[in-house]
């Protein structure tokens, strides 16, 4: 399929997809639970719990208090003891959560994000400050709580697309129908597409993407290739291609 093609089919799902009605229990993805609440923090643990079946993550996070983000911490603990997700037992769920309830009491999110993505406009930058706020506030080390939060890689070109975090920076900095737009500090341009396992088999059945492999270089691949579709909002791509991936839309006629 040729460029010209490609774009317009592009346009086509955004502008179907670009609706209220796109997020519902028939079709469930987190930013429905986290649109509910337009908070940087709720938002965060629901894009952190983004992974696996999508129905399921709905129900998990329609199961949390979010108002714990601001008790005090043994409150915290009380009332998440005994629950999980996943990887993740009831210390590392209350480790997230005294993070960010630690972390709300300081600074914002957007504050800590901007901090790293003002050194010169990138926003995997932002992304690492983050990251390491997470470590430093919560105190706590598990493999399931490292699996939830991540951590800095080595190598910044060589390493996971962050995708859930990518996710989360969509939402929160995006403004439309589906996306939240809640902070004003950081360009749409300079986000990333957050390359999930269907995003990234339907953008090589398309055309869009030619590296193999499921790593930050085909997130950023993908996302130079959108980037000339529409330079100032690449990302906005994103939720199409998810759901054509999710809904098995691969046999494109040419």
């Amino acid at each position: 399929m040729d460029k010209k093609k490609l774009k317009a089919l592009l346009e086509a799902e955004v502008e179907a997809r670009n609706r209220v009605g796109e997020l519902s229990y028939e079709r469930p993805d987190p930013l429905l639970v986290a649109s509910r609440y337009r908070d940087e923090r709720i938002a965060l643990v629901c894009a952190l719990f983004g992974y696996g079946n999508a129905g399921l993550i709905v129900r998990f996070l329609e199961s949390l208090d979010f108002s714990l983000l601001d008790a005090d911490e043994e409150t915290i603990r009380r009332e998440l003891s005994g629950m999980y997700y996943r990887f993740q037992n009831s210390v590392d769920l209350t480790a997230l959560f005294i993070a960010l309830r630690r972390l709300g009491r300081e600074r914002s999110i957007e504050e800590i994000v901007r901090r790293g993505y003002e050194r010169r406009g990138e926003i995997r930058d932002g992304l690492w400050e983050l990251i390491g706020e997470l470590e430093r506030l919560s105190g706590h080390q598990s493999r399931g709580y490292r699996f939830l939060i991540g951590r800095v890689p080595k190598d910044p070109e060589r390493c996971a697309p962050f995708k859930r975090y990518m996710m989360y920076f969509r939402w929160i900095v995006r403004r439309d129908a589906l996306d939240m737009g809640l902070w004003s500090g950081i360009d749409p341009a300079d986000l990333i597409i957050p390359l999930d396992t269907h995003t990234h088999t339907v953008s090589l059945r398309l055309g869009l993407l030619k590296r193999k492999s499921y790593d930050m270089k085909a997130a950023l691949e993908l996302t130079e290739t959108l980037r000339g579709f529409d330079p100032a909002d690449p990302v906005k791509y994103d939720f199409a291609l998810y759901r054509i991936g999710q809904e098995g839309k691969f046999r494109i006629e040419n």
